[in-house]
């Protein structure tokens, strides 16, 4: 048994990370069947499950910094392999798909919606600012990026239920301002 077989999958992704590319080997070594499986699950045809195995295998390498968890690389890269599987299905639709006649109408939202999003947008970051550093990395880490409070508690080294704490607050808190009627919000910044 070599050396890079006894290593754990989080001295693997460091030393892959440090260029090592026997370590980033042994990892393909050791996911390689999963990978294809998990594949095969998903899109049913052995070529195309090589190919989005291969591809996840590439986007890990070049994405390795992402993996917040190294002991938990399996399962992160799963999930890549899942996603590429899926996008991989969805090229193969739009290919076998009939070419779109020129008089279909844009699915780009008109000048009204985009104002209206524009419009949302601001209203959403002016009700962030209300909140407090914590309380907005929470909000956005949980609700936009969908970290686990176990994983947020982690990374900001609090309790976990300290961090729901700051949640349930931070949305109270945003439900307030975002519950104020726009020209009810202006006339008061205006005053």
């Amino acid at each position: 048994m070599d050396e890079l077989t006894a290593l754990s999958d989080a001295e693997l992704v460091r030393r892959s990370s440090e260029g090592d590319s026997a370590a980033f080997g042994q990892l393909v070594f050791r996911y390689q069947r999963a990978a294809y499986s998990v594949a095969l699950s998903v899109t049913r045809r052995h070529e195309d499950a090589e190919d989005a195995a291969q591809e996840a295998f590439a986007a890990a390498l070049a994405r390795l910094e992402e993996c917040r968890d190294p002991d938990r690389f399996g399962g992160w890269f799963l999930t890549i392999v899942r996603n590429r599987s899926r996008n991989l299905l969805r090229r193969e639709r739009i290919r076998q798909s009939e070419p779109i006649p020129i008089t279909v109408p844009s699915r780009q939202p008109g000048p009204e919606k985009v104002s209206e999003r524009a419009e949302l947008r601001a209203r959403i970051l002016r009700a962030l600012d209300v909140l407090s550093l914590v309380q907005r990395e929470i909000v956005l880490l949980h609700d936009l990026e969908g970290w686990k409070h176990r994983e947020i508690a982690e990374h900001l080294d609090m309790p976990s239920g300290t961090v729901r704490s700051h949640l349930h607050y931070a949305r109270k808190k945003l439900r307030e301002q975002l519950s104020t009627p726009p020209w009810a919000e202006e006339r008061e910044r205006t005053g």
